[in-house]
């Protein structure tokens, strides 16, 4: 077997980054090399030595940080953390930076269909539903959708409806409307197991990725 890629996780005691130190685990082209958390009073700086890669999902406050950080020590970072411009990131190190504002296969099969859609439907709305701890609004997932429909010749009317609920973990509805019609695309998230495929597949490409910052989870599944 080839070596193992050596994985730390950033946020590690998070809902997100727990179920990340999991999937690493049971993965068998990976180790999971560190776990950096305040709370477990380990911090970033501690895991880098011994991380190929460090996957960060903190908070948007903390992450810009942690990537410039993860990047100038000359290891990749794969970042789910939303709400963050990760575009500086570029050029501050030898390492690469993949950002994915959702890392679950079929929501990004809802974004690239709604790409197909938008020149023929142009007009559409987007009503995004998450847990009441999702610090930013609207999502990461819900900003992206909105952006490749106009780049693909949609109008998503604003303000994109951005829903806080306890018992959900994350939902997306595109609804477009024409003349006599409508057509909806949902994509519901029941588990964060659902993400670690996309997490995964990050780890895994990020180091052979031809740009310093890559962003979609579309570049490495099409």
């Amino acid at each position: 077997m080839s070596e193992q890629i050596k994985v730390a996780v950033s946020g590690a005691a998070g809902k997100m980054g727990s179920t990340v130190c999991a999937a690493v685990e049971a993965a068998p082209d990976m180790v999971l090399a560190g776990k950096a958390d305040p709370s477990l009073g380990v911090a970033l700086s501690e895991v880098l030595p011994g991380a190929d890669v460090v996957v960060d999902f903190t908070r948007p406050d903390t992450a810009l940080a942690n990537a410039r950080e993860i990047v100038s020590s000359g290891v990749h970072c794969v970042t789910g953390t939303t709400g963050v411009d990760y575009a500086g990131v570029a050029g501050a190190g030898e390492g690469k930076l993949f950002f994915a504002p959702n890392f679950a296969i079929g929501a990004v099969l809802m974004m690239e269909m709604s790409k197909l859609a938008a020149p023929h439907m142009p007009e559409c709305e987007i009503v995004e539903l998450h847990h009441p701890y999702k610090l930013d609004a609207p999502s990461g997932t819900a900003d992206r959708t909105a952006k490749l429909i106009e780049q693909a010749g949609g109008n998503v009317h604003q303000p994109i409806h951005s829903i806080r609920l306890p018992g959900v973990i994350a939902s997306q509805e595109v609804v477009f409307g024409e003349l006599g019609q409508t057509l909806s695309l949902r994509h519901e998230t029941y588990s964060r197991e659902s993400f670690m495929p996309g997490v995964l597949l990050a780890v895994r490409k990020v180091a052979t990725l031809p740009e310093a910052v890559t962003v979609g989870l579309e570049n490495l599944l099409f």
